[in-house]
């Protein structure tokens, strides 16, 4: 099984989401190994629920180990978080959700190429589409992943 390394709090969360996805979050706090490291969510958009919150923050710390931290020939794309459960868990005065998320990925050389055949293929004869999601399916990485996000602000 291949293992991806934790990433280190060597900068501030809320400013490495900022600077790497170009998006503003109140959030503190770690990448969500722990209760200890769990990603702090002061407040979020209104409109916006909580477990899509989550959901991005997920998505965020995967392409993160998964993907930007790797050398080239170890990257993944096509990396998707799926939520399995979830549960609230409280520690002293704070309230936590516990998220497991199953991610895939596939290898990202493969998903380049498996993009490309599909998009030279799809609606011709000759393209075998059962067997083109064969393959992509056999190729993918499955890996379970817990995720501790501090919501005693936002509940």
């Amino acid at each position: 099984m291949v293992e991806f390394k934790n990433i280190k709090n060597e900068q501030n969360i809320k400013e490495t989401i900022e600077s790497l996805f170009s998006v503003e979050l109140s959030i503190s706090g770690g990448w969500g190994y722990s209760l200890e490291n769990a990603s702090i969510i002061e407040a979020f958009r209104d409109g916006m629920p909580l477990n899509q919150l989550e959901n991005m923050l997920i998505s965020m710390r995967v392409n993160l180990e998964m993907n930007i931290t790797q050398e080239k020939d170890n990257r993944y794309s096509g990396i998707n978080a799926n939520e399995i459960s979830r549960q609230r868990v409280t520690s002293g005065e704070l309230i936590y959700d516990e998220v497991n998320y199953e991610i895939s990925a596939i290898k990202e050389d493969l998903y380049t190429k498996f993009m490309k055949e599909y998009k030279v293929g799809y609606g011709k004869e000759s393209f075998n589409i059962t067997e083109h999601f064969k393959k992509r399916k056999e190729a993918t990485l499955i890996r379970e992943v817990i995720y501790y996000f501090e919501v005693s602000k936002v509940i």
